[in-house]
């Protein structure tokens, strides 16, 4: 079933946590609400489920209101924080516990609960204590509890946060896997971007109480729509520019930057917001961005700019460079032998930066020229 939050509202101690907020989530999606602390997300999470009182708005499930129905009512597995498994049951017992609330007995509960513990992956470790079990088996029984009344919703609130790397990326896999087979609606709460891209379906980025930007995950990271989503899903190189000179296919802007100690100017791909508006904020991901050195022949079909290395890093995936342009730092994928201190040309191509004009884009992703090109998926795409 879809769910429809419809103008929710909701303060403590004066204080508002959801302002208006509006939100539509599709039957059978796996849905991520993506941000950080203090934006509203395990809030939006608990009105869904019941578990909080919205002070105005409305809250749908499957086209039926259910702002006045209780929890129970509202056909929905939660998976917590913190597992909330009861400690005096065994695993058995506390994923058997919402059907025995629900007066499922004998063969049958015993059958449900047999299959969603292997589902999970944790049939040999029924008969334990939850004291008995590692941080991703108890998140496994948690999961199991949930699934066991076979809901309409699943709410899960940040569940994989205090498991450790290698774990995590199990019981995501097996979490993905088991959502895909079942088709169960499901609402994940998270402020780890990775986590959001790899599971959801569509991700909504919330901050300060509102919706930022709803997206799938590859339109949500490589067409960030506002500064505080680019900057959220990692995008750091914001340029703020006006627009100087416009013509059929490309726009030369002016970078305004502060502490930019002298202007620069590059050519953009045109964008209609140029023609209506005298300022704007472009992203660029590090990955359209390459260098030269000085002693390197121009390419007249990229934008280029003097710049030096302050700063290279190895994050695991390959090396990073920070670049000082005048004032101001510019983030680069690099080849290993690039060094700090170094002289360069920081170059990308006149599609490379992207509007965040807080609009959606106009043509599907597949037609768009500006869609990012990675190293690891080398997209190849025309039109915006």
């Amino acid at each position: 079933m879809g769910i429809v939050l419809k103008e929710i509202s909701k303060s403590y101690d004066g204080r508002a946590v959801l302002k208006n907020l509006n939100l539509e989530i599709n039957q059978g999606e796996f849905h991520v609400l993506l941000g950080p602390s203090g934006g509203g997300k395990t809030t939006t999470l608990s009105v869904m489920a019941g578990l909080t009182e919205q002070d105005s708005g409305s809250v749908s499930i499957g086209g039926l209101d259910v702002s006045n129905l209780s929890p129970g009512e509202r056909k929905i597995g939660f998976v917590f924080q913190d597992h909330a498994l009861f400690p005096h049951l065994t695993v058995f017992d506390n994923v058997a516990y919402g059907l025995r609330v629900r007066r499922i007995k004998g063969h049958e509960m015993i059958r449900k609960v047999e299959y969603y513990l292997s589902k999970v992956s944790i049939a040999k470790e029924k008969s334990k204590f939850p004291h008995q079990l590692s941080g991703g088996q108890k998140q496994r029984a948690a999961l199991a509890r949930a699934l066991v009344i076979e809901p309409e919703i699943l709410l899960m609130d940040e569940p994989m946060s205090s498991l450790d790397a290698m774990t995590k990326e199990s019981v995501r896999d097996e979490l993905k896997s088991i959502q895909q087979e079942i088709g169960v609606t499901t609402v994940y709460v998270t402020h780890d971007q990775n986590e959001a891209i790899l599971l959801g379906d569509r991700v909504s980025v919330l901050n300060n109480g509102r919706v930022e930007q709803i997206e799938s995950p590859s339109e949500l990271f490589h067409h960030p729509k506002t500064e505080f989503v680019a900057r959220f899903v990692g995008i750091k190189n914001i340029l703020k520019v006006s627009p100087i000179r416009i013509n059929n296919h490309e726009a030369t802007v002016q970078i305004n930057n502060d502490g930019l100690e002298h202007p620069v100017s590059i050519r953009v791909k045109k964008y209609p917001v140029f023609e209506k508006r005298k300022s704007i904020d472009l992203c660029i991901h590090p990955e359209r961005i390459m260098l030269k050195r000085e002693d390197e022949a121009s390419d007249s079909n990229l934008n280029q700019i003097r710049g030096k290395i302050v700063k290279r890093t190895n994050n695991g995936n390959g090396f990073m460079a920070i670049v000082d342009i005048g004032g101001m730092t510019l983030h680069t994928a690099i080849s290993s032998d690039f060094k700090v201190h170094e002289n360069v040309w920081v170059c990308f191509a006149p599609d490379a930066p992207h509007p965040l004009c807080g609009k959606k884009c106009r043509e599907p992703e597949q037609q768009r020229k500006c869609f990012v090109t990675t190293q690891v998926d080398r997209l190849k795409t025309e039109g915006c």
